[in-house]
């Protein structure tokens, strides 16, 4: 099917579908694309040169790229499905995020090295605390639309 086979959804009626990558959108793909990439690429490297120095850390990183790639993926599929998912993943992200900032103000013995949601993502200028409270704004507007 072509692009000039397709009815127009007002034409028939249909809701179409809000495409999540679009405006702010494209912004937070970019980002989290970025985190994917930042946050995996130092997590295998730190786990294969030095995983017995700490292992909580490197895995929590790991942990956090596939949130990042999970929320990215459905960022550009768009849909309601991945809407939603993605809504979801945001909200488990912010949680980490607190979590683990919690967990390493209170106890920062616990940790050998920093992960990325470390002091609620200071090493990243707090850009990981502040990211899934943006994207689930953009996803609460993108189910309005």
């Amino acid at each position: 099917m072509t692009d000039t086979d397709r009815t127009p959804a007002a034409a028939t009626g249909e809701k179409q579908p809000f495409d999540l990558g679009t405006g702010p959108g494209r912004v937070l793909v970019w980002f989290y694309g970025v985190f994917t990439v930042a946050a995996a690429s130092r997590s295998i490297v730190q786990m294969i040169l030095d995983f017995g120095k700490a292992p909580l850390a490197y895995v929590l990183s790991a942990v956090a790229a596939l949130v990042y790639g999970f929320i990215t993926y459905s960022l550009v599929r768009g849909g309601e499905k991945a809407r939603r998912t993605a809504l979801v993943c945001c909200a488990a992200e912010l949680l980490g995020v607190l979590v683990v900032g919690t967990w390493t103000m209170v106890e920062p013995s616990a940790f050998a090295e920093a992960t990325v949601w470390s002091d609620f993502g200071m090493g990243y200028l707090f850009i990981p605390v502040i990211l899934p409270i943006t994207g689930m704004m953009w996803l609460r507007r993108a189910r309005n639309a």
